[in-house]
Parts: C-alpha cells; structure tokens; sequence
C-alpha cells in the first residue's frame, strides 16, 4: 500500500506556477505521513494531427487519473487565462466525469493556486474558476485563513482563496518571500486537513 499523498496538479507555460506548486509540495512534505505527488498536464493543439509525447521532456510526468482517484487531497494551479483557469487544465477536468459519477473524490479536500503578470491580473477570479469543477466533484476547498499575518501584509501574491505568484509582464519577476511563505503554508494546511479526514474515516 502506498502512502497517502497530496496531487499537486499543475499547468506551467513558462515556469511561473511551477514555483507556487513546488513551494505547495514543500509545505506538504512539513506533516508527517503524508507525501506530495507533483504531476502536470499536457498542453492543448487546435491542429487535430499535433500529438504530444507520452513523458514530457522535462518538469513533472503527465497527471492520470488514477493519480486523481487515489490521492486523499488536490492542490490544482494553473496561470490565468483573461481571468479564467488555462485550457489544458480545463480540458483534463473534462475527461473526469467517470469520477464524478463515482464519486471518487467526494469528502476529498482541495485547493488552488495561480500565477498572473500583473498584480490585478485575475487572480481571483483564476481561483475561483478552478473551484468550480472541484465542488461538483464534492471536494471541501479549503483556502488561506487570515490567521496567517503574511495574507494582511503581503504586497505581491497572495489570497485568501489561494496561494498566487505576480510574475510581472516578462515573467522575469522571482518568487518572492511572502507569496513561498504563503503558498507552504496552504500546503501544510491541505495535508494536515488530508491526514485528520484520513483518520476519522479508519
């Protein structure tokens, strides 16, 4: 039997979510017993005959959802997409549906985190976007409390609703110490609310 992990499931064009969905795994990793599982999807072609590899070349292997079915809670990211959630991640929560009527994932806990190129770049409304097919799937979305002081002083990323990254229009703009912070502290926050609904189902 393997061990209870959390998915860290992402999409990442150019890097920037993937630093938000590693500082996720980090803070998973800080509760004992439980695991961070990090996996990405592939992108999307409007020409039918393009196919992607089956491994990507590099980052995280390719999400399946055996990953999604057994993992005992999801941390979702994707960048924004004119305020939306971007078309690769919408696409694989498409092919869900057999987990759905299931309900696989149901009780599971879940929750989201974004990047964007600008401070009022539709973070929010990412997030949100992704909560969505989460709650049909009957997740309990957990976010950031405001008993973490970094949400009330943070002058980059960082929500409520999730852990975010403000990239900057180039992309060139690092991850800064606030939005780590924040973004392991959702982490250690899913996995620890993971182990304490582990146990109670025993």
């Amino acid at each position: 039997m393997t061990n209870p992990y959390i998915l860290v499931l992402y999409y990442s064009r150019s890097g920037a979510t993937l630093k938000v969905a590693q500082n996720i795994a980090r803070g998973v990793e800080k509760v004992h017993g439980i695991e961070a599982r990090l996996r990405t999807v592939p992108p999307v072609s409007t020409t039918c005959e393009a196919v992607d590899d089956t491994i990507p070349e590099t980052g995280a292997p390719y999400v399946t959802l055996d990953d999604l079915q057994h993992c005992s809670g999801l941390a979702l990211g994707s960048p924004t997409r004119f305020g939306n959630m971007a078309a690769p991640m919408k696409y694989f929560l498409d092919t869900t549906s057999g987990l759905w009527m299931s309900g696989a994932l149901a009780n599971k806990p879940a929750c989201v985190f974004s990047s964007t190129s600008s401070m009022h770049g539709g973070q929010e409304t990412t997030l949100i976007s992704m909560m969505f097919p989460l709650l049909h799937h009957g997740m309990l979305i957990t976010g950031l409390p405001y008993t973490e002081p970094t949400l009330s002083t943070t002058t980059t990323g960082g929500t409520p609703y999730g852990a975010t990254h403000v990239a900057g229009p180039a992309n060139d703009k690092p991850i800064s110490a606030d939005e780590k912070l924040l973004a392991k502290c959702l982490g250690e926050r899913l996995a620890g609310i993971a182990m304490r609904l582990n146990d109670e189902s025993i």
